[in-house]
């Protein structure tokens, strides 16, 4: 009997020790993990980035959120906004900018940043086709017009490779080869035919040249520009390897550089591209050209971002516009009112 006493005893005492040496190591633990928590200050002032006034996702956004004045001018915006790109923004708000928002084309967005829901709605593909996703935009294309490409000849009436190419591109992106090349790029293409480059092909005889040493210039809106380069670099292996040479500089010059001043100047452009509606606003009279020498490309969806950190996952119209407006009736100018008045939507 003594002995198993003697023997419970030890087991008891052994106990004890483990416990005791368990306690530190967890609370070690607990303390390493909550150490690793990235702190976010709520009372920090919101930074605002915005894009440049020629920038087609700039007008998109503030027509978006009912802030169409803030589109061509900068005056009407909250003091101390940043203007940069879709790359910058991303770049900024991946990195060390924590108390930025800005906002981007879905089609550039990736797992650096947060996007924000909009009105509840996440920023999806699904969503912008069953129309539930608001924030949106169309991705819009134009081309020079009829014998004013490089190679044609409008005394003869003939069409050069240039030309030919460029009408034979905008017709393989309005077929089932096309709008899977734009979905894969992150915007959403319009064609719901069963129609492929294969069955149509055979109207457009240049692809079955040589076009190695035929260029055809594309630009405009930098918004496009991913799309854009891969719709390019699948056609132009079933179009005779043309070289595409993109120049991508903002959505006015869709305009300027094919129909517009620009156009037989250095920067010319043969195809361009607009992420906005075309429109006619001073110079740049975008409708006065024909229906047939321009189009819609695909929707895309404008998307606001915000660092990983930051804990605001869903904004409105009108909660977005009270950060940028800066003669706003209800300024939001903090991180903490955001948060709050997200948490009221």
């Amino acid at each position: 009997m003594n002995m198993q006493l003697k023997k419970g005893t030890m087991f008891a005492a052994l106990g004890i020790i483990l416990a005791a040496c368990a306690t530190p190591s967890s609370s070690t633990a607990s303390s390493s993990s909550t150490s690793t928590v990235p702190a976010f200050d709520q009372t920090r002032n919101i930074v605002l980035y915005t894009r440049d006034t020629t920038s087609g996702t700039r007008a998109g956004f503030f027509e978006g959120i009912g802030f169409s004045a803030a589109g061509p001018s900068d005056s009407v915006l909250t003091d101390g906004f940043v203007i940069r790109d879709n790359t910058a923004q991303l770049t900024a708000m991946g990195g060390a900018d924590k108390y930025g928002i800005g906002y981007i084309s879905t089609s550039s967005l990736n797992n650096t940043v947060k996007g924000l829901n909009f009105a509840g709605v996440a920023p999806t593909t699904a969503n912008v086709i069953n129309n539930t996703y608001g924030l949106k935009r169309p991705f819009m294309w134009m081309l020079r017009a009829p014998f004013d490409f490089p190679g044609s000849n409008a005394a003869t009436q003939t069409k050069g490779n240039v030309e030919l190419i460029s009408e034979a591109f905008t017709a393989f992106v309005n077929t089932t080869d096309g709008t899977d090349i734009i979905a894969r790029a992150g915007a959403i293409g319009l064609y719901a035919g069963t129609a492929t480059w294969d069955s149509v092909k055979a109207t457009y005889p240049v692809c079955n040249q040589n076009n190695a040493a035929t260029t055809v210039r594309l630009g405009g809106s930098d918004s496009i520009q991913k799309v854009a380069e891969e719709l390019t670099l699948s056609f132009k292996a079933k179009c005779g390897n043309f070289v595409p040479a993109h120049e991508h500089t903002g959505s006015s010059d869709a305009y300027r550089r094919t129909n517009g001043a620009n156009k037989d100047q250095a920067v010319g452009k043969d195809i361009g591209f607009s992420s906005r509606p075309f429109r006619n606003s001073g110079a740049d009279l975008e409708l006065d050209v024909p229906a047939a020498q321009r189009g819609q490309l695909a929707w895309d969806a404008i998307v606001a971002i915000t660092h990983k950190d930051n804990p605001l996952s869903n904004v409105n119209a009108d909660l977005l516009k009270r950060m940028y407006e800066k003669a706003s009736a209800q300024p939001i100018r903090t991180w903490q009112e955001a948060i709050t008045a997200s948490a009221a939507l």
